[in-house]
């Protein structure tokens, strides 16, 4: 398999792991640094990945209200309404919490539906993912 593969295969990993999609992007990231790819390139790769599935959540969020009324629509107004008084009290420092298995990609669609500012969401989701990857990789690296 081709290096370009690996690392696209990575990145669509990372990607789909900020979704709501069951993926473990830290295991691919842990696997491919014990094989000896290049550390700085793999987290770059992830955190890429990973940040831009989480600007994904948050476009979900901010279109979500206008399916509101609908059978599907996967949430209840109580459940609607406990995440934003979740998110008042914390804000956007909540979003430091993205990295957090369960609860911080669902955190990354509340904070959508709060009309974050992207800017604002990307830093501190960049910060989360960034430092969540950075940690992975020490101890991969460490416990090698």
């Amino acid at each position: 398999m081709s290096e370009l593969a690996i690392y696209a295969g990575l990145f669509l990993v990372a990607l789909a792991a900020a979704t709501i999609l069951p993926m473990q992007s830290e295991a691919a990231l842990a696997g491919l640094l014990l094989s000896g790819f290049s550390p700085w390139l793999l987290i770059t790769v992830a955190s890429l990945g990973n940040v831009l599935g989480s600007v994904l959540n948050w476009l979900i969020g901010r279109g979500i209200e206008r399916f509101r009324n609908k059978r599907w629509f996967p949430a209840s107004d109580a459940g609607l309404e406990r995440a934003r008084e979740w998110y008042h009290r914390y804000g956007k420092w909540s979003l430091l919490l993205s990295w957090v298995p369960i609860v911080g990609d669902p955190l990354t669609v509340v904070a959508g539906v709060m009309k974050e500012p992207l800017t604002h969401f990307v830093v501190l989701v960049a910060i989360a993912k960034v430092t969540r990857y950075l940690a992975v990789a020490a101890i991969a690296l460490n416990w090698a």
